[in-house]
């Protein structure tokens, strides 16, 4: 699997901070999405997939190809 977040689109509300905590993180000053982690491991696919799914501004791809 492989994360690919668009910070353009995201709006801050961080639902895919709640899901995936290892994988996204928000910036301080304006709580906009960090990937921290572009390829989770399969422990983590369900949630990443989650959080692209509840993302409100669309800001999350997820490809399932390594």
């Amino acid at each position: 699997m492989k994360v690919i977040v668009d910070e353009d689109k995201c709006c801050g509300a961080g639902q895919c901070v709640l899901l995936a905590p290892e994988v996204f993180d928000q910036r301080e000053d304006d709580g906009i999405v960090m990937l921290l982690n572009a390829e989770p491991g399969p422990d983590q696919y369900d949630l990443v997939r989650e959080s692209a799914a509840v993302c409100p501004g669309a800001a999350i791809e997820v490809s399932e190809e390594a």
